[in-house]
């Protein structure tokens, strides 16, 4: 399966490149980098680190290259991601996209877009945790209800968003589970004397140093709490995910997809 990379020189897209490389099926056929980059033109392997020549050369023009590949990795901002996947719908192409940050507008095209090509959209592609997804699954039908809800994430300094599209999705679970809508429940932070709100589900970011993504999530009750935690110690769970994601593309029908479909959880 032929695969288009955008960012290849990001911390997301040189592992994407990497792993891409040593995953049966796949094949990096071209790059997409911002326009003015000195390494436009060079190959894919040595703008990524890989450390060799992969036969693929970085392009700042996507409509150049998107017919040569089957599909598109892209984990760039909410603006690139929405013109790759303006493009792909022109050139009717699968996309992985891992961009977090999106406006409501944006997922209202996104879901449009989807009516004509298979798109996965993904605020975290680590299989574990999507695995915690379906624990919080179960423990917020369990105990949602009987306990005080908190959302502690951590990334590093450079994360533009917060909090995390994975603690938003994290969010967006349990509320679902609850029957509660998360924009009327979710409290971001807090400052003064008012006690906590019940019913209510906080979210808190802490941006320090490299963290690569700590995600916790505590069920307060009275004497006794429960915390679910998934710490990443680098990025690389995310490429492998974003590569499995890929695969399952393979001559899908339109629509949206999620990783619990890819992993089959």
């Amino acid at each position: 399966m032929n695969i288009l990379v955008t960012g290849p020189r990001g911390k997301m897209g040189r592992l994407i490149v990497k792993m891409a490389e040593n995953t049966d099926g796949l094949k990096v056929v071209s790059a997409v980098a911002p326009k003015g980059r000195d390494y436009i033109g060079k190959d894919v392997g040595l703008v990524s680190g890989l450390g060799k020549s992969i036969g693929a050369e970085v392009t700042d023009d996507l409509e150049s290259v998107i017919e040569r590949c089957d599909a598109v990795i892209d984990y760039t901002t909410p603006k690139f991601s929405m013109e790759v996947m303006r493009k792909a719908l022109e050139y009717k192409k699968g996309v992985v996209c891992g961009t977090t940050g999106f406006s409501e507008n944006q997922y209202d095209e996104i879901k449009k877009l989807s009516k004509h090509i298979p798109l996965i959209i993904a605020a975290n592609t680590s299989m574990v945790v999507n695995l915690m997804y379906e624990l919080l699954k179960i423990s917020a039908q369990a105990i949602g209800n009987m306990s005080d809800i908190e959302i502690i994430e951590m990334h590093d300094r450079y994360k533009k968003d917060a909090p995390s599209g994975t603690s938003r999705e994290m969010g967006e679970i349990m509320a679902k589970v609850l029957g509660k809508n998360l924009k009327e429940v979710a409290v971001y932070g807090r400052e003064g004397e008012e006690p906590r709100k019940e019913g209510t589900i906080g979210f808190h970011s802490v941006r320090a140093g490299d963290i690569s993504s700590s995600h916790t999530v505590i069920f307060g009750l009275m004497g006794e709490r429960l915390e679910i935690t998934h710490h990443a110690y680098n990025w690389e769970c995310f490429a492998r995910g974003a590569c499995r994601a890929a695969l399952f593309l393979e001559a899908k029908e339109s629509g949206i997809y999620g990783m619990e479909d890819v992993l089959r959880i």
